[in-house]
C-alpha cells in the first residue's frame, strides 16, 4: 500500500492565492523570496499568464530559468514574460525589489525550482554554475545593466525557429537594454542572410562555441570571418566543407589571409576544428602562427595536408600542451611522419586522446612515430582503425601501446591476414589472430576497452565505425 506524500504548505498558500488572481497580483509587491518560485511554478503551470507577466516584474533573484520549466517554446508564454520586462524597462526608476538580470532559457542542470531547505532558497550547485555563463560574464552599462538573455541557437534548416525568430525581434526592438547572448551557435544549413541577422542579433562577446557546418561559398566565408573576429571569448571553432571547388592562388591567398587576421583576435580559443577545409592547404603554417594562446585540442580532419603544413606543427608554442589531436581521415600515406613524430614527443606529457584514423600509415610510417606514441603517458584515447595494417605491424604496435597504463579506449584495424580480396573481414580468420593480439597486449597490461576491426563490442553492441567517431564529437555530423 503506498501513501502519497502531502502537499506542502506553501503549495497550498501558492494554490490557494492563485484562485484569486486579482488579489495575487496585489500582493505580489509584499510576497515574502521564499514564496516566488513555487508560485512561480504553479502560474505557469495553471497558464496564469498575467500573474507571470506582474511576478517577472517584481521577480527578487538574478537570474529566472524559465527555459527548464518551458521544455518546448510557448510564444504565449513568452509573450506575457516580454512584455512584464517591457514594462520595467520602460521606467526610469526600476521597482525597489526587481533583481532579475538574465532570464535563461536553456535547460540547465541545476533545479532552481525544487531545491529547498526550510523555507530558505538554496543557491545553485557549483556544477551549475560552472556551465552556466554568470551574469558577472557581460559587461555592465552603468547603474541599469542590459538584461542578459541566454540561450543555445542550432540552425538546422533555412528559416528561424519560432523561439529564436522572437527572441531575435525583440533584442533588435530593444538594442541596447537586452542582450541576446549564446555561449554557443551551430549552423548546418541556414542561409547566408538569415546567418548574417543571427549574429548581428547576439551578443559577440557571449559565444564560446562556433560550429559552421556548411562553407562552402567564398561569399560566406568572408561574411564569417568578420563576425569571427568580434568574438573575444570564443573557445571552440567547428568549421567544415570550406570550399569544396577549386580556387586561383589568389582566392586562396585571400582567404588564407583573411582567417589568420582573424586568428590574431581570438584570444581565447582552446579548440580548432577544420574539417573538409581544402584552401588551407599549403597555408597551415601562416595559420598556426597566429594562434594567441596554447590550443587544447587540434583536429584536422578529411583534409589535403602537404609536407609542409605537418611540419609546422611541431614549431609553435600554441601547440606544445595539447590533449586531444585528431588528423582522421587525412592523406598521411605519402608524408613523412618524423614531424609528427616530434609534435607526440613535445606534448606527450600532455596528450590524452589521439585519432589517426583512416590515414593511410602503412608499416615503415608507424615505425616512425612508434617510440613517440610510447612515451604518451596520459593517453586515455587512441584510435588508429581504418589503416591498412599487417599482423606484424599490429604486434608492434601493441607492443608500444601497451605501456600506456591510461588507455580506457582503444581501436585498431583487422589485421590484412584477415580480410578478403575486396577488404572485407572473414571472421573466422579474425578470430584467431585478435586472441593472439589479445595475448601479447594482456602480457603487459589488461586492456578496458579495445577493438579491433569492424567488430560490435559485446558489452554494448557499438562498434568503430558506427559510434566512436559521433560520441567523441571530433568530426562527423551528429544525427
Amino acid at each position: 500500500m503506498s501513501f502519497q506524500a502531502p502537499r506542502r504548505l506553501l503549495e497550498l498558500a501558492g494554490q490557494s492565492l492563485l484562485r484569486d488572481q486579482a488579489l495575487a497580483i496585489s500582493v505580489l509587491d509584499e510576497l515574502p523570496r521564499e514564496l516566488f518560485p513555487p508560485l512561480f511554478v504553479e502560474a505557469f503551470t495553471s497558464r496564469r499568464c498575467e500573474v507571470l507577466k506582474v511576478m517577472v516584474q517584481a521577480w527578487p533573484f538574478p537570474c529566472l530559468p524559465l527555459g527548464s520549466l518551458m521544455k518546448t517554446p510557448d510564444l504565449e508564454i513568452l509573450h506575457y514574460v516580454v512584455d512584464g520586462i517591457d514594462c520595467l524597462l520602460a521606467q526610469k526608476v526600476r521597482p525597489r525589489r526587481w533583481k532579475l538580470q538574465v532570464l535563461e532559457m536553456r535547460d540547465v542542470d541545476e533545479n532552481f525550482w525544487t531545491i529547498w531547505s526550510g523555507a530558505r532558497l538554496l543557491s545553485c550547485s557549483p556544477e551549475a554554475m560552472s556551465k552556466r555563463q554568470t551574469v558577472e560574464d557581460c559587461p555592465r552599462t552603468g547603474e541599469k545593466q542590459p538584461l542578459k538573455v541566454f540561450m543555445d541557437v542550432c540552425l538546422k534548416e533555412k528559416f528561424m525557429d519560432e523561439d529564436l525568430s522572437f527572441f531575435s525581434g525583440w533584442v533588435q526592438h530593444r538594442r541596447g537594454s537586452v542582450h541576446l547572448c549564446c555561449t554557443k551557435v551551430v549552423n548546418y544549413s541556414m542561409s547566408i542572410l538569415n546567418f548574417r541577422n543571427i549574429l548581428e542579433t547576439v551578443y559577440p562577446d557571449s559565444i564560446q562555441v562556433l560550429e559552421i557546418w556548411n562553407m562552402c561559398w567564398l561569399c560566406m566565408i568572408v561574411e564569417f570571418s568578420r563576425y569571427l573576429s568580434q568574438m573575444r571569448n570564443l573557445r571552440k571553432l567547428f568549421i567544415s566543407d570550406g570550399c569544396r571547388y577549386l580556387l586561383s592562388s589568389d582566392s586562396q591567398e585571400q582567404l588564407v589571409a583573411e582567417f589568420s587576421s582573424v586568428l590574431l583576435r581570438l584570444e581565447n580559443l582552446q579548440m580548432l576544428y577544420v574539417r573538409r577545409v581544402c584552401f588551407f592547404r599549403g597555408h597551415l603554417d601562416q595559420l598556426i602562427r597566429c594562434l594567441r594562446s596554447p590550443l587544447e585540442t587540434l583536429a584536422l580532419t578529411y583534409g589535403f595536408l602537404e609536407e609542409e603544413d605537418l611540419k609546422c606543427l611541431p614549431r609553435y608554442p600554441s601547440l606544445s600542451q595539447l590533449k586531444q589531436l585528431n588528423l582522421s581521415h587525412g592523406a598521411l600515406r605519402f608524408i613523412r611522419l618524423e614531424p609528427l613524430r616530434a609534435l607526440l614527443e613535445k606534448v606527450a606529457a600532455t596528450l590524452q586522446t589521439l585519432f589517426l584514423v583512416d590515414c593511410g600509415i602503412g608499416y615503415s610510417k608507424l615505425r616512425v612515430i612508434l617510440p613517440a606514441l610510447s612515451r604518451c603517458s596520459n593517453l586515455t584515447t587512441f584510435c588508429f582503425h581504418g589503416n591498412d595494417t599487417s599482423m606484424d605491424a599490429l604486434k608492434d604496435l601493441l607492443r608500444h601501446t601497451g605501456r600506456l597504463s591510461n588507455l580506457s579506449l582503444e581501436t585498431y584495424p583487422a589485421p590484412r591476414e584477415s580480410l578478403d580480396n575486396r577488404g572485407r573481414v572473414i571472421l573466422e580468420l579474425l578470430t584467431p589472430l585478435q586472441a593472439e593480439l589479445m595475448r601479447i597486449l594482456r602480457e603487459v597490461r589488461e586492456p578496458k576497452r579495445i577493438f579491433f576491426g569492424p567488430v560490435s563490442c559485446p558489452c554494448c553492441g557499438t562498434s568503430p565505425t558506427e559510434q566512436l567517431e559521433f560520441n567523441f564529437c571530433l568530426w562527423g555530423r551528429p544525427a
